[in-house]
């Protein structure tokens, strides 16, 4: 009756509670699963491949016969884009039914069973979206929408859509006034959750340049567009349901959550051209004549401004802010030095060529603190600003205290232009904070309660251990009175957690449902973090909103180099270390094999584009990603490897999860003689 699609890509811990939950929701219908991995490189195939996953035991292309229950694996060689991968499941697809589902959502187990019955008792229905919340339980608004038209896209772009959130006018693209809880016939369904009925499907065949391709051996069928690669091609497929004479619908009866943006980075200067040009695909399909012109008008006009906006936002992200701070920085010195001159000591004359070259000293030791303190990190904890502001203060007085006589000038200045850098830097963070280009950095203290039973908390803080955050896990809270080993239950958790600094819950699948854990997510407070684990996975995952990325935890995930910090210091020694070369190049000609490229190597590690220790294999596998290296996890040449492929992986591994400054240190004097290879 049912063939469920789920395009998977990078997202293996997302797709894995995914399974879990779809598994769940058909057990009572006949049905098939079909997952199509987008080339990930995440180490999706080694882990879904592994006999520790449950519902995968036999060959992986041809699937495992579960009670009626069909579940195959394919696994591209590239990644094809979202349409033409659903494109591929389908044409094997035997269902009455087709449900496209992303791999970052949660079902309800009664939720296929409901959307079913919808649809038999709804003949004229094409399709059928579903009320979609985020990892913390905020309603979704893509969950229904109106096409893309000029005006409404107007309103859109232009804010009148967010100011007047209910109007039938302004926001209509999201179809802000009609209910979320009621069901209604819509325009636009979601790609995220839309179930499509199968002769719906057979008479919808896409218009673009070619209606259909060879994927390996499987001829192409009616379904997305194939022009678009990723986005846009829900809004066409649904708009393509109608013109065949079906209706859309939005089913408000049953809920799921959609993590939201795990297969790709929303912020990004990509997601931007990509979303926009989609628009412009639909637009020049299907609109015609003078409006499409001028809509097409628009919409570049709209990727340019929002380029740009996104291109900065980036830009400051990466590199723009050590720049914005130093600016700041020399601001706060100069209007020091003219607040002192005028108003503490104006007898005073300070000789300006020392000046100029003081603050920018000054300044380059305040970036260079804030640096090494993770002021610069996507994540950040808000008191960072504080500490590096402080210890910089310490540095440039230390420093300052260490000069001669003739080139000090004034303590009073120094203080008073670190005082006002850090007002500067304070609300800086304050702005980049609520536009969300910076994010608090998770507490890894105490916070975390773990709904389960006895059992099933276990199995929760065994995976929270193995990832070393169990140093969070307040305790357990029971789904009923089970006995004395927790520290609330489930019907008085709202209580609990207006008492306890709670900072995040742990549902755990199993004795409770996945539906009641969705119905407990819409009800919780906003600041309260939601991740989910099903049981008998190996993993648990959440996410803090649709801005937000999702964080995932395993036991095989917790990499020492993939900390900020971690990164930082690498490049740290990298850097000095070819100082280091540099300066004793006459010594290391006789030392160090290939000497010429030794001096090459060098040029590439300062300019970033290796490491003097990288991963012995070419293939990261689902390793954190780092520079190539000169020389590899075994001391020896990167491109001179030896040694077994089996042997340097788990090298490679170990490099990863127990990365320490002593250990690139270590690498590099034994590899020394190798370091010009």
């Amino acid at each position: 009756m049912l063939s469920v699609i789920i395009v998977n890509y990078n997202v293996k811990h997302f797709l894995e509670q995914c399974l879990f939950s779809v598994m769940q929701a058909i057990q009572h219908i006949e049905a098939e699963v079909i997952v199509v991995d987008n080339a990930s490189t995440d180490g999706s195939k080694e882990y879904f491949l592994s006999s520790t996953f449950p519902y995968l035991q036999g060959p992986y292309l041809q699937g495992t016969d579960l009670g009626g229950r069909e579940i195959t694996f394919i696994w591209n060689e590239e990644n094809l884009g979202f349409a033409r991968a659903n494109n591929q499941a389908l044409a094997m697809a035997k269902g009455d039914y087709v449900l496209f589902l992303n791999p970052d959502t949660i079902i309800p187990e009664d939720s296929l069973v409901k959307c079913i019955q919808f649809m038999e008792a709804h003949p004229e229905a094409g399709a059928l979206g579903v009320h979609m919340v985020d990892g913390s339980g905020r309603f979704l608004k893509e969950s229904k929408r109106a096409y893309p038209t000029l005006a409404t896209s107007f309103f859109k772009l232009c804010g009148l859509a967010t100011l007047f959130p209910k109007s039938k006018t302004f926001a209509r693209y999201h179809l802000g006034h009609l209910d979320p809880q009621q069901i209604h016939e819509v325009d636009v369904l979601a790609g995220a959750f839309m179930m499509v009925r199968k002769d719906a499907l057979d008479k919808t065949a896409p218009t673009s340049k070619v209606p259909t391709a060879k994927v390996g051996t499987l001829e192409v069928v009616a379904g997305f567009d194939e022009d678009f690669f990723m986005y846009g091609e829900d809004i066409d497929l649904s708009y393509r349901i109608q013109k065949a004479g079906y209706k859309n619908y939005y089913f408000a009866d049953t809920t799921i959550i959609h993590f939201k943006g795990e297969s790709t980075k929303r912020g990004s200067l990509n997601y931007v051209r990509m979303f926009y040009q989609a628009m412009s695909t639909f637009v020049q399909k299907h609109y015609g004549g003078q409006t499409a012109k001028i809509y097409r008008l628009a919409i570049n006009i709209a990727i340019w401004a929002r380029a740009a906006v996104t291109a900065f936002g980036g830009f400051i992200r990466r590199n723009g802010l050590p720049l914005v701070d130093g600016v700041n920085t020399l601001i706060s010195f100069a209007a020091a030095t003219f607040i002192w001159n005028r108003f503490v000591k104006p007898e005073t004359v300070y000789e300006k060529n020392l000046l100029i070259v003081a603050f920018p000293a000054f300044t380059l030791v305040f970036i260079l603190v804030s640096y090494y303190a993770g002021l610069y990190d996507r994540h950040q904890k808000k008191g960072r600003v504080i500490n590096s502001t402080f210890i910089s203060i310490l540095i440039v007085l230390t420093l300052y205290s260490l000069l001669p006589e003739k080139y000090r000038f004034s303590r009073g200045i120094l203080l008073l232009g670190s005082l006002f850098s850090f007002l500067l830097l304070s609300l800086n963070r304050l702005l980049l904070r609520k536009w969300g280009w910076i994010e608090e950095e998770e507490e890894e203290k105490l916070g975390t309660v773990i709904v389960a039973t006895d059992q099933e908390f276990e199995e929760a803080s065994s995976l929270m251990l193995g990832a070393e955050k169990e140093q969070r896990v307040l305790g357990r809270i029971a789904i009923s009175e089970d006995g004395a080993n927790h520290l609330a239950t489930l019907s008085n958790l709202a209580i609990f957690i207006e008492d306890v600094p709670v900072r995040e819950i742990i549902f755990c699948q199993g004795q409770l449902s996945f539906g009641e854990i969705i119905n407990r997510t819409t009800q919780l407070k906003e600041d309260i973090r939601i991740r989910i684990h099903a049981c008998g996975s190996h993993s648990i995952v959440g996410s803090d909103s649709s801005r937000s990325a999702g964080t995932s935890i395993s036991t095989g995930q917790l990499y020492s180099i993939d900390r900020p910090s971690a990164r930082r210091y690498k490049r740290l020694i990298d850097l000095v270390i070819s100082g280091l070369l540099l300066i004793g190049f006459p010594i290391h000609l006789f030392l160090v094999r290939h000497p010429a490229k030794l001096f090459r190597n060098i040029i590439l590690v300062v300019l970033g584009r290796k490491s003097w220790v990288g991963y012995s294999t070419s293939s990261q596998g689902g390793l954190p990603k780092i520079r190539e290296g000169v020389i590899g996890t075994n001391a020896l040449p990167v491109r001179k490897q030896r040694q077994l492929e089996e042997g340097l992986v788990m090298l490679d591994q170990l490099y990863a999860r127990e990365y320490s400054l002593n250990r690139d240190l270590n690498l590099i004097s034994k590899g020394y003689k190798w370091l010009g290879t």
